[in-house]
């Protein structure tokens, strides 16, 4: 079966599924939502501090909240058909600006995490495999475990106590200096250290899972029959993992990397908030508090749309890494 039969069937598999799966999202969001207490008026209301009955009715009529649940709905599907997610009622700006000034600070943060995450636990796993039950593998162990079992959140409290207060060498809050305009590599450079502590302490735990997982992976694959052949044709033992051991073992790797993307997603909500991260993630937090619904649904929206996508990618690069696929 060769590369690009299973491209073209996974794109179309993806096409047939990801219509309903999105549908599906919608409807059960905003059917959950309306089980939520309260709404925008009530949170303007109580923000300003007194409003009469008159008003919240105006606040709320103007919002479409008046109408029944199932006219909202509808109502909300075809404007979702025509690519208009609606205003924020709390803002009065268009959901799709507020997400897409938004979007590219979350990007940033999730592929760097996901890119350390998997960068370390790959080596991490690997030299485990290699050294196993010896007093290195026995420390790496110790180490990802306690990484496995410390809330991310903690962890990135616990770096900014120590690089940011007590060291002084990464700030500890925001993604850019404030007031500076800089384009290009000078832009890379000033963000870059706003970056590193959310991203290494949203990866932390990914870290740990891919570590155990890429060990547990090799140990199997360094037992197949296949690498005793290779060793007995002489192939030195960098070749052999490299070329034959590691790639096996990446396969079920990049399976949970592409089904943790919805774990980053949720995670990014707590990091952002932490690190007063300018993201996706702390704009839903904001529309949760607001009762910003049509904010919220937008979010949901274009995070189940990026899962799908990274699915594809994720059967993609499994179709480029399986070795089964040199042979066709």
């Amino acid at each position: 079966m060769s590369i690009a039969y299973r491209t073209g069937h996974a794109l179309r598999r993806t096409a047939i599924q990801a219509v309903p799966t999105v549908l599906g999202i919608i409807i059960l969001c905003f059917l959950l939502l309306q089980m939520m207490p309260g709404d925008v008026a009530d949170v303007l209301a109580g923000e300003s501090g007194s409003a009469t009955a008159e008003s919240l009715a105006a606040i709320r009529r103007q919002a479409g909240l008046d109408e029944p649940v199932l006219v909202q709905l509808g109502s909300y599907l075809w404007k979702v058909a025509q690519f208009d997610f609606g205003q924020s009622t709390r803002f009065g700006t268009p959901v799709s600006q507020l997400i897409l000034e938004r979007l590219p600070n979350t990007l940033v943060l999730m592929l760097t995490a996901l890119g350390i995450a998997l960068g370390l636990g790959i080596l991490t796993g690997a030299v485990m495999a290699i050294q196993a039950g010896r007093w290195l593998d026995r420390i790496l162990q110790v180490v990802v475990l306690f990484f496995y079992s410390t809330p991310g959140f903690w962890i990135g409290l616990m770096a900014i106590v120590l690089f940011s207060v007590h060291l002084g060498w990464l700030p500890s809050g925001g993604s850019m200096t404030i007031g500076l305009e800089a384009k290009g590599l000078d832009m890379i450079r000033d963000r870059l250290p706003y970056l590193v502590l959310p991203a290494l302490a949203m990866a932390s735990f990914f870290i740990a899972v891919y570590a155990r997982l890429t060990r547990a992976a090799l140990l199997e694959v360094l037992q197949q029959d296949y690498i005793r052949t290779a060793r007995a044709k002489g192939l030195s033992s960098f070749t052999i993992l490299m070329r034959h051991a590691v790639r096996n073992a990446l396969i079920p790797v990049t399976t949970v990397a592409g089904i943790h993307l919805g774990n980053l997603l949720g995670g990014a909500v707590v990091i952002e908030t932490v690190f007063s991260w300018p993201g996706m993630g702390r704009l839903a937090l904001e529309a949760v508090a607001g009762r910003d619904f049509n904010v919220l649904l937008g979010v949901l929206l274009l995070s189940s749309f990026l899962v799908i996508v990274t699915n594809v990618a994720v059967d993609l690069l499994q179709s480029w890494i399986d070795p089964r696929s040199d042979s066709a």
